[in-house]
Parts: structure tokens; sequence; C-alpha cells
């Protein structure tokens, strides 16, 4: 079996919960796409990272089920794994930096692939949204096509604090993500200010606009074996 470490990211404030991470240390064991691919779904983590470059932090991104250009808490975990400041994706190069307890990755809207950000009137609407059937033909619903959906409401909007969950839409026993960094990164884009983000059953994710059209997304990270 191809040695790999498990990371939590976006850990909550006493570093529980966060989304799982597999990072395959030495891509090189795993060199082709379809065996990549493979194990990605074998491990069944949401996101499974194979490095291809340690000390430049190349990174290639797989689901259980198709390859991705970027995707956000997989940069963030494989940064601070690494302790590199950048990841380098097929999407772009990510500049990465930690702060204390955060680990944060810069990136552009633009690298993240299409999904639907729906706003919720109030953080009990979001809680109480039912967990779609699997698979990208679920049938419409009042906010859309379940297919890649993130729904949110303002926790305190004064304070930036958003309660959110994020629906996949995919048919690979994945149909809600713990913590989802490229939809919050959508999301402060779409919204132009710094958020504290709750997401999931209470994994955190900081974000904060930058000049020029980045954005940084950052959280804590655990390793959890």
């Amino acid at each position: 079996m191809t040695d790999y470490d498990v990371l939590r990211v976006f850990c909550g404030p006493r570093g529980g919960y966060g989304n799982e991470l597999g990072v395959v240390r030495d891509g090189s064991a795993v060199p082709e796409r379809g065996e990549r691919q493979e194990l990605a779904a074998k491990l069944g983590f949401s996101e499974t990272v194979f490095v291809d470059d340690p000390e430049r932090g190349v990174i290639d991104i797989y689901t259980p089920t198709l390859r991705l250009p970027f995707a956000g808490h997989p940069c963030v975990g494989a940064a601070w794994l690494l302790d590199v400041p950048e990841v380098v994706t097929p999407a772009g190069v990510a500049g990465a930096r930690l702060d204390g307890e955060f680990s944060w990755i810069e990136a552009r809207a633009e690298w993240v692939p299409p999904r639907t950000l729906r706003r919720c009137a109030t953080a009990a609407e979001v809680d109480a949204l039912p967990v779609p059937p699997p698979g990208m033909g679920a049938p419409p619903t009042p906010f859309g096509q379940w297919g890649r959906l993130y729904a949110w409401a303002w926790e305190d909007e004064a304070a930036g604090r958003v309660r959110a969950r994020a629906f996949t839409g995919r048919d690979d026993g994945i149909d809600e993500d713990e913590a989802t960094g490229a939809a919050a990164l959508l999301l402060t884009e779409q919204l132009g200010r710094a958020l504290n983000i709750t997401q999931g059953a209470g994994s955190q994710i900081l974000t904060a606009p930058q000049p020029g059209g980045w954005v940084e997304v950052g959280g804590r990270v655990v390793l959890e074996r």
C-alpha cells in the first residue's frame, strides 16, 4: 500500500472537526493519472493530494472520481505539511504562509470550478437543509440544482460571521463537504469582505480579500496520522 498522511484542514478552535485530506508525499510512487484516480477512490477522502515536488510545492489533486485543477483545503493542508511559500497547481500558483495557528493560501476565484452560492435567511435554515440524494441528476430545489451547492447565511453580518454547508452533488459517497475552501473563496470574492465561516459540523474557515483580485483563505491544520 502506498504511504500517505491524513490531515484535518479547517479545524475548529479546539482542534476538532476539519475536512480530512489524504496526502501522498512521494508522488513518484503513483506516477500515472489512472493510478492516482484509483488510489483516491480507494482512500475515499473528499480530496487526495499527490506531491510531485515537495521543495517547490507542486501538487496534483483528486476527488474519488475526478482530477481537480484547484481546491482550497488540499492547498491549505499541503502548504502546511510541506512548509513551503507557495503551492503549484494546474490552475495557478497559490502563495502560502503560516500565521500562528493558521495556515493561509492566496488564490483567485477564477481557479474555482463553478458552483451555486445560495443565501438563506438564517443560520437555522442552513442547518435544516436536507442532504440531497446522490448524483448530479438530483432534482432541483428552491435553491436550484443540488449539484455543487454552497448554502450560507449570516450569523452576525457586522462581524462577518457566516454559517455554511456545502453539498457536492457527487455520487462517490461524499454528499456533503465538512469544509470547503474554494467555495469560501468564491463567497468572499462575491461579498468583497473578510469572513469567518463555520461550515459543516464545526469547521472554521477564515478569508480576506486582497488587492488585484486575490483572496486569502486560512484555517487550522492537524496531522491526524
